[in-house]
């Protein structure tokens, strides 16, 4: 969708690519954007592999092959910062930049059971489908936003995004934090110094707390990192506009660094 630089986005546990739409539909009109269903969510069914974040950023290098794009921007959320990370460090030549939202290096951070996300993780899994719908925004809201009065509306307008009922988990999504937990980058960091990294967290993300995304910014040369205040897990939906806004500004300053780059080259090979 959209005419310009290609795109690609990669969603998280448990939501299908049209979670990028907030993104999408902004960020179209300058560049040719590309969300899909992981393997084992939405439209791309059945999963019948073991699943790995490396065969995951396969699956993303191949959607590169058959869009005919050499090479893309990519952006990663959640479960989607380690796949965009592996493409990078596996296929390094096929990656313009990096956008990695409210993710770690090591997935072992983000599947740990601290004491908020082992509460809210129950919640969101037993009760009535209202209490589990309510738990659920606790994870993806900041503190203060959810009002119980309008949690049911409020669900109900984000299940499109999400690709299912809030009450819900599609079946992939314990497969998929499993592949999390057992991926790890942090020790390969510094191959990516010539890729153009950004990396977002939010203040108040039970999943990805800012500390592991400062640390994995602080592993990539030359990255940059910004904190969202007023915000948690959800903070591509909460705040789009911001995350929209950080995105173009990255996008539009790694593209043009690029080309600057292949200028200089063919300066110099005259």
């Amino acid at each position: 969708m959209g005419e310009g630089p290609p795109v690609l986005f990669i969603q998280g546990v448990g939501v299908h690519g049209g979670g990028w739409s907030p993104q999408v539909e902004a960020l179209s009109s300058g560049f040719r954007c590309l969300s899909f269903d992981n393997r084992g969510m939405g439209a791309s069914q059945p999963l019948t592999l073991p699943l790995t974040v490396e065969q995951m950023a396969d699956d993303a290098r191949a959607l590169l092959a058959c869009q005919g794009w050499d090479s893309a921007h990519v952006v990663g959320h959640s479960l989607g910062g380690p796949v965009a990370l592996e493409l990078a460090l596996s296929a390094p030549e096929r990656v313009r930049s990096l956008s990695l939202l409210c993710t770690v290096a090591r997935g072992r951070d983000a599947t740990r059971l601290s004491r908020r996300m082992l509460w809210l993780g129950l919640r969101s899994s037993v009760g009535t489908r209202r209490m589990r719908r309510r738990a659920f925004l606790e994870i993806v809201m900041p503190p203060g936003a959810v009002v119980a009065s309008e949690a049911e509306e409020l669900a109900a307008r984000l299940e499109p995004l999400f690709g299912h009922d809030l009450a819900d988990q599609p079946p992939v999504a314990m497969r998929q934090l499993r592949a999390l937990r057992a991926y790890n980058a942090s020790t390969r960091l510094g191959r990516l110094a010539r890729v153009a990294t950004l990396v977002v967290s939010a203040t108040h993300d039970p999943i990805a707390p800012p500390r592991y995304g400062r640390a994995l910014a602080e592993g990539v040369p030359g990255a940059r990192f910004v904190e969202v205040s007023d915000a948690s897990h959800g903070v591509t939906i909460q705040h789009a506009e911001q995350i929209n806004t950080l995105l173009r500004e990255h996008l539009t300053r790694a593209e043009a660094q690029r080309h600057s780059g292949a200028g200089r080259l063919a300066n110099h090979a005259r």
